[in-house]
């Protein structure tokens, strides 16, 4: 028999399970209702661009294919994001593919999309854009009579991509122009040479790295290696040159780092959404240059994968970093092959230096900032020969130096007759020279470079200063 106390207990504990039921239910309905709302407002949105389509297909003064509309509306979605996401149609994702492996025809600039504006990242050295002059930083106005404002990045490479041999006129503005200027250009086959190398004077070299394509890595070691035979044995330093290098394939620039950091040492990391977008990239177990003094060149044009290098060996303090600021491109992108052989170019992270800095957007700070200086060609070598000297005056007296070796110079020279053998020998060193004739012409490019003399500089001084601390 139930006393009242149990009967108020009983009605207690009902009202508890009811309130525990309903809160219960009114959680989990409002759970499944928020999911259904956002699953909902993506039909919404489809069901909205389905309609949009069908009255253009219905009312368009013109009939429109539905591949074009289709194409057009994603291209739309993709620049809406960022200026790097981007939609291939089938033959934009195929001339894609050819880029990577360093042979295309066209100009020979690396393009993108800066405040709105086609915005020049970097020519391609020894390319027609090159030649003509274009600049890194440079804003495309015009391609012929087609205003670049409403084009895409694809949509623009397309434009000036074409025939050997063909025409095309690009409008130029650039910092200290008052007006946009028109620069003519014929199209032709691009081969890019991804590496190129200089055996400079003592023993000290110079690497070139123009961009970052499928064999980089392997062009590296295998300059690197004939760099060391004609040095015959380690080199001293090295100035590794990647201004004006618009970037290429991760993979590449991971490789080209391992050659000059430590095994197990973090060389670049990226971050993203999904869990294969977070990635480590260190230091494989391989073949490892010594441990002699680098220079890393960069500029403007500097961007994606060769500030992925320039970051890793300046954290490391591998490298002095001496140029100007960097680019700023600090995203990745992933290309996505899709059912119709067409692709899709999307930003999935972004990547970091081994100390966690961010370069989107800001860059590589050099470590030294030097300036772009245009050195005329006709004083470079050139001696000093406006000031007078003691020994050009009438009866100078020579000076002993005393336990000091004898200059060779004076001793070659005995009443005006040259040593023969020196002579012979001096005849043999410019027929080597004479062999390796495009080399100097690097070497000659070399000479006028403002930057690349200030890096040599620079690593003449450290071995200078090293020896002065072993005293």
């Amino acid at each position: 028999m139930a006393t009242p106390g149990s009967s108020k207990k009983r009605v207690v504990m009902g009202c508890a399970i009811l309130i525990t039921a309903l809160v219960i239910f009114i959680g989990t309905s409002t759970q499944n209702h928020s999911i259904a709302e956002g699953k909902g407002s993506d039909y919404e949105s489809i069901e909205l661009f389905t309609d949009v389509m069908a009255i253009v297909k219905k009312s368009y003064v013109e009939e429109v294919d539905t591949k074009k509309l289709i194409y057009g509306a994603i291209n739309g979605m993709l620049a809406s994001l960022d200026p790097h996401s981007s939609f291939m149609s089938p033959d934009s994702y195929k001339e894609m593919k050819i880029d990577t492996k360093g042979a295309f025809g066209g100009l020979g600039i690396e393009i993108t999309i800066k405040d709105g504006i086609l915005t020049v990242i970097s020519p391609i050295e020894d390319t027609p854009a090159f030649k003509a002059g274009i600049k890194a930083g440079d804003q495309i106005f015009k391609i012929d009579d087609k205003f670049t404002k409403d084009l895409n990045i694809n949509d623009a490479v397309k434009r000036m991509r074409g025939l050997k041999g063909t025409k095309v006129i690009l409008t130029i503005m650039r910092e200290g122009f008052d007006k946009p200027q028109e620069f003519p250009l014929v199209r032709d086959v691009i081969q890019v040479k991804s590496v190129r190398s200089r055996l400079m004077e003592d023993g000290y070299a110079y690497i070139r790295i123009a961009q970052f394509q499928e064999k980089t890595d392997e062009d590296l070691a295998r300059f690197l290696k004939s760099l060391r035979e004609e040095n015959k044995g380690e080199l001293k330093g090295l100035i590794l040159d990647m201004r004006n290098d618009p970037g290429g394939l991760l993979d590449q620039a991971v490789r080209v780092a391992e050659h000059f950091v430590e095994e197990g040492k973090m060389i670049v990391y990226t971050e993203g959404r999904e869990k294969d977008s977070k990635m480590q990239f260190v230091a494989r177990k391989g073949s490892k240059e010594t441990n002699y003094p680098i220079v890393v060149l960069i500029n403007g044009g500097s961007a994606s994968a060769s500030e992925i290098v320039a970051g890793a060996l300046q954290d490391h303090k591998r490298a002095i970093v001496m140029g100007t600021q960097s680019f700023g491109k600090g995203s990745v992108q992933t290309i996505i092959p899709l059912s119709d052989d067409s692709g899709l170019r999307l930003t999935t992270a972004r990547y970091y230096t081994p100390k966690g800095r961010s370069i989107q957007a800001k860059g590589i700070t050099p470590d030294i900032i030097v300036e772009r200086l245009e050195l005329p060609k006709e004083s470079v070598g050139k001696k000093d020969t406006m000031h007078l000297r003691e020994k050009d005056l009438e009866n100078h007296f020579e000076g002993e130096d005393k336990g000091a070796p004898k200059d060779t110079k004076k001793e070659e020279m005995k009443d005006g007759k040259k040593d023969d053998k020196k002579d012979d020998k001096k005849d043999d060193l410019k027929g080597d020279k004479k062999d390796k004739q495009p080399a100097l012409k690097l070497e000659d490019a070399l000479k006028s470079d403002y930057q690349v003399l200030r890096a040599l500089d620079l690593l003449k001084g450290w071995e200078i200063l090293k020896k002065m601390g072993e005293k």
